[in-house]
This record gives structure tokens, sequence and C-alpha cells, in this order.
């Protein structure tokens, strides 16, 4: 036998440790110093004598045995960290549920569904799991309800109140868990529609699909947002396949003409006429680029609104 081994026989204490720098045994308390334990279970922590305890190893420890002999203890049946002991009423409300449960510490893992077990409380409070309880009769059955995604366990005899709780609790946790993936679905279709719509109003090509499919408020929306104009309103032209566009831009209102399948102005509302040739600009223009122009006319002060609109 090491010194090291001597010493840890003579200045150690095992404890159930779940997270933090605090352990306490042995009606004292210390505060762990240095690197703490991987993972939660049984550790050997060194204690030298003083308030502060050095993290040791893993230890391999009887949790039954290793409970002050008057701990109190309770058995019950486990839902996930937590126990719903023997006794419990069956209300099924999830505040309750939590009221009526404790927390257990230090649980083993991979314990079977509706597993029961024992715990004790450790001298900080803390609830550690102690082991399995041998099964009272129905647990096979209430797994089997369960697996068959059953309502209830009522046709299965001698269910013990703490049992039928967990059963019913884990089937509104599934319930639960359906809804919120039924939600997540519904939002990742609705995503899904924005991105797309994102991708058919971001292009000229998309935004006369969506004008072609008959929404072309839509697309003389999304057309005129991108030279920061605002639709206001639109409405059929005199022309058939044409449409009148009213749009607020610069702090002015403004009225066009548009081709209600290309975007295309057959009317810009204002003057776009070369005088040197007598011709007039309106068709080289989109409801895209009007904007732009009106914005061009205004900056050199050479505007003239012909489809005029109250300011």
């Amino acid at each position: 036998m090491g010194w090291r081994d001597l010493l840890v026989q003579e200045t150690s204490v095992a404890v159930p440790w779940s997270g933090g720098r605090r352990i306490a045994a042995q009606g004292r308390a210390w505060t762990v110093e240095g690197p703490l334990p991987p993972e939660h279970g049984w550790h050997e922590f060194a204690v030298a004598g003083s308030k502060k305890a050095t993290w040791l190893a893993a230890a391999d420890v009887d949790a039954f045995t290793a409970m002050p002999p008057d701990a109190e203890r309770r058995t019950g049946y486990m839902i996930g960290d937590r126990m719903l002991p023997d006794g419990v009423a069956v209300t099924l409300d999830p505040d309750r549920v939590l009221e009526q449960s404790v927390r257990v510490h230090v649980v083993e893992p991979g314990l079977p569904r509706f597993a029961r077990g024992a715990a004790a409380r450790w001298e900080d409070d803390r609830w550690i799991w102690v082991g399995q309880e041998f099964p009272l009769g129905p647990e096979a059955d209430v797994t089997e309800a369960w697996q068959d995604r059953m309502d209830s366990v009522d046709h299965v005899p001698g269910v013990p109140p703490a049992l039928d709780l967990a059963f019913r609790w884990q089937r509104h946790l599934r319930a639960e868990a359906a809804r919120r993936r039924e939600q997540l679905a519904v939002e990742r279709a609705a995503e899904e529609a924005r991105r797309r719509f994102q991708e058919a109003v971001g292009t000229g090509e998309g935004r006369r699909e969506l004008a072609r499919r008959g929404n072309f408020e839509l697309a003389a929306g999304a057309a005129l947002e991108i030279s920061g104009a605002e639709l206001l309103d639109h409405r059929e032209s005199m022309n058939e396949g044409e449409r009148v566009v009213q749009f607020r831009f610069e702090g002015r209102r403004f009225e066009c003409v548009v081709d209600r399948l290309t975007l295309r102005i057959v009317d810009a509302g204002i003057c776009l006429v070369d005088y040197e040739s007598d011709i007039r600009g309106d068709a080289r223009f989109t409801l895209e680029s009007l904007p732009a122009v009106i914005k061009e006319a205004i900056d050199i002060g050479a505007l003239h609104v012909y489809r005029h609109l109250d300011d």
C-alpha cells in the first residue's frame, strides 16, 4: 500500500456528486477546488481535514449501504429523473405532477420505462438514487398499453396510483411531443413557402410568373419595392391586359399603366418624351425601373407629372 492509498483511506469521502463545488458528508461540508468529476455519480474526494476538497476518482459504492442509517427513503416509479412516490393521487396536471414527484440525483442510466426504484435523502437534502425495486406485477401490462398507444390502463388489474399517474404523464409527454412535431412541421412548411416566395419575388422572371398566375398585387408590390416605392392600389385599365398602378415614392403619389403580365410600362404618368425624336420612352421601362427614372427627374428638376393624384 502506497502513501496515496493511505491518504485516501484516512482523509477522503465518497459522496454522490451531481454538479457544483459543494459536497457534504458525515455532518460536514467542503468546497471542491480544482477539476470537477467528468460526470454525475459517486466520487471520491480528498478532504484533508479542512474545508477544501479535491476530486480523486470515481467511486465504486453500494448506494444502499452508503446512505446514512437514518436517511429518509422512498420508493416509486421513475419518470426521467423524477420519482412518483407510492401513494400519490392520480391528478393529471403538469404542475401537480411536479409537485407530487421528487427530483432524484445520480439515477443509473438505461432504466426501462415505468421502472420502479428507491431513493434516499442525502445529508444536503438531495434525493439520491439507491437502486431498482422489484416490480409489483402490472408493469409489463402497463408497458404494453403504452406501446399500443392506449388511452388508459383501466383494463389492467392492480395498477397502483403512482404507476397509473406515470402512465398518464408519459402519455401526456408523448402527445405534447407529437403536437410539437406537428407545429414544427407547419413552421417549416411556412418557412419553405416564405423562402420560395422570396425567391420568386427576388427575380424579374419570378415576379412575372407571379403576375401570370394571377397574383399581380404581390408581383407589382415586389417590383416597386426594389426602388423603394410602395404599392398603394391597382385596378383594371380600360384596355384589356393592362393595370392601373398607384404608388408612393419620395413622399409623393404617382399613377402609371402597366402590362399585366410583363409589368412593362404602357403609360408612365410622367413625361418621358424625347423631344428631338418625338418618341415616347415609356415602353423602355418596367415597374422596377420607373421609380429610378422619377428620382432622376426630381434630382435635375425635370419632373413633369400628367397623371395627377392628390398629394
